[in-house]
Protein backbone atom coordinates (compact mmCIF):
# COMPACT_ATOMS: atom_id res chain seq x y z
CA UNK A 1 0.00 0.00 0.00
CA UNK A 2 2.91 2.38 0.62
CA UNK A 3 4.01 2.19 -3.03
CA UNK A 4 1.04 4.26 -4.20
CA UNK A 5 1.88 6.88 -1.58
CA UNK A 6 5.47 6.93 -2.87
CA UNK A 7 4.14 7.39 -6.43
CA UNK A 8 2.01 10.35 -5.30
CA UNK A 9 5.03 11.92 -3.58
CA UNK A 10 7.24 11.35 -6.63
CA UNK A 11 4.62 12.87 -8.95
CA UNK A 12 4.43 15.92 -6.65
CA UNK A 13 8.24 16.20 -6.62
CA UNK A 14 8.14 16.52 -10.43
CA UNK A 15 6.14 19.75 -9.96
CA UNK A 16 8.53 21.33 -7.43
CA UNK A 17 9.56 24.94 -7.93
CA UNK A 18 13.17 24.81 -6.73
CA UNK A 19 15.20 27.11 -9.00
CA UNK A 20 17.51 28.29 -6.19
CA UNK A 21 18.38 25.11 -4.30
CA UNK A 22 17.81 22.80 -7.26
CA UNK A 23 16.60 20.30 -4.65
CA UNK A 24 13.07 19.11 -5.56
CA UNK A 25 11.14 17.30 -2.85
CA UNK A 26 7.73 15.63 -2.84
CA UNK A 27 5.55 14.44 0.02
CA UNK A 28 2.26 12.59 0.26
CA UNK A 29 -0.05 11.98 3.22
CA UNK A 30 -2.72 9.31 3.62
CA UNK A 31 -5.66 9.71 5.97
CA UNK A 32 -7.31 6.84 7.81
CA UNK A 33 -10.17 6.90 5.28
CA UNK A 34 -7.70 6.38 2.40
CA UNK A 35 -7.53 9.87 0.91
CA UNK A 36 -4.11 11.00 -0.34
CA UNK A 37 -2.82 14.58 -0.36
CA UNK A 38 0.48 15.46 -2.02
CA UNK A 39 2.72 18.49 -2.23
CA UNK A 40 6.07 19.76 -3.43
CA UNK A 41 8.55 22.32 -2.17
CA UNK A 42 8.08 25.85 -3.52
CA UNK A 43 10.90 28.39 -3.38
CA UNK A 44 10.89 32.09 -4.17
CA UNK A 45 13.43 34.83 -4.88
CA UNK A 46 13.89 35.64 -1.18
CA UNK A 47 15.52 32.22 -0.76
CA UNK A 48 15.54 30.43 1.65
CA UNK A 49 11.98 31.62 2.20
CA UNK A 50 9.40 29.35 0.65
CA UNK A 51 7.85 26.19 1.93
CA UNK A 52 8.55 22.51 2.15
CA UNK A 53 6.76 19.69 0.34
CA UNK A 54 5.22 18.48 3.60
CA UNK A 55 3.78 21.96 4.23
CA UNK A 56 2.21 22.04 0.77
CA UNK A 57 0.72 18.57 1.29
CA UNK A 58 -0.65 19.64 4.68
CA UNK A 59 -2.26 22.69 3.07
CA UNK A 60 -4.09 20.45 0.57
CA UNK A 61 -5.02 18.09 3.41
CA UNK A 62 -6.52 20.84 5.59
CA UNK A 63 -8.40 22.34 2.63
CA UNK A 64 -9.64 18.83 1.77
CA UNK A 65 -11.25 18.36 5.16
CA UNK A 66 -8.43 16.86 7.19
CA UNK A 67 -8.79 13.66 9.19
CA UNK A 68 -6.24 11.50 10.97
CA UNK A 69 -3.00 11.01 9.02
CA UNK A 70 -1.84 7.39 9.12
CA UNK A 71 1.02 7.39 6.59
CA UNK A 72 3.48 9.86 5.11
CA UNK A 73 5.95 9.42 2.25
CA UNK A 74 8.80 11.81 1.44
CA UNK A 75 11.10 11.67 -1.59
CA UNK A 76 13.86 13.92 -2.93
CA UNK A 77 15.41 13.78 -6.37
CA UNK A 78 18.98 14.16 -5.07
CA UNK A 79 18.89 12.39 -1.70
CA UNK A 80 18.02 8.91 -0.55
CA UNK A 81 16.08 8.53 2.69
CA UNK A 82 15.19 12.19 3.07
CA UNK A 83 13.39 13.00 6.31
CA UNK A 84 11.13 15.97 7.04
CA UNK A 85 12.94 19.00 8.48
CA UNK A 86 12.39 19.87 12.13
CA UNK A 87 9.60 22.35 11.43
CA UNK A 88 7.75 19.88 9.21
CA UNK A 89 8.09 17.15 11.81
CA UNK A 90 6.21 19.38 14.22
CA UNK A 91 3.65 20.38 11.56
CA UNK A 92 3.01 16.72 10.72
CA UNK A 93 2.71 15.81 14.41
CA UNK A 94 -0.21 18.23 14.69
CA UNK A 95 -2.30 15.87 12.52
CA UNK A 96 -0.52 12.50 12.70
CA UNK A 97 -0.22 10.52 15.91
CA UNK A 98 3.04 9.05 17.15
CA UNK A 99 2.15 5.70 15.53
CA UNK A 100 1.75 7.18 12.01
CA UNK A 101 4.14 5.58 9.53
CA UNK A 102 6.76 7.71 7.81
CA UNK A 103 8.15 6.19 4.60
CA UNK A 104 11.59 7.45 3.59
CA UNK A 105 12.06 7.00 -0.14
CA UNK A 106 14.70 7.04 -2.83
CA UNK A 107 13.92 7.42 -6.52
CA UNK A 108 12.58 3.86 -6.77
CA UNK A 109 10.43 3.49 -3.69
CA UNK A 110 10.36 3.12 0.07
CA UNK A 111 13.75 2.30 1.61
CA UNK A 112 12.89 2.66 5.31
CA UNK A 113 9.76 3.06 7.39
CA UNK A 114 9.76 4.80 10.77
CA UNK A 115 7.02 6.24 12.96
CA UNK A 116 6.41 9.84 13.88
CA UNK A 117 7.48 8.90 17.43
CA UNK A 118 10.84 7.77 16.02
CA UNK A 119 11.59 11.13 14.40
CA UNK A 120 9.93 13.48 16.90
CA UNK A 121 9.94 11.73 20.28
CA UNK A 122 9.42 14.87 22.39
CA UNK A 123 7.42 17.09 20.05
CA UNK A 124 4.78 19.52 21.24
CA UNK A 125 1.22 18.19 21.29
CA UNK A 126 -1.87 20.36 21.35
CA UNK A 127 -2.77 18.90 24.76
CA UNK A 128 0.51 20.32 26.10
CA UNK A 129 -0.79 23.85 25.53
CA UNK A 130 -3.97 23.54 27.59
Amino acid sequence: MSHDLFEAARAAMEKAHAPYSRFPVGAALRTEDGRVFAGCNIENASFPEGWCAETTALGHYVMGGGGRITEIAVVAEKMDRITPCGGCRQRLAEFAGPEAKLHLCDGNGVVETLTMADILPLGFRGDDLK
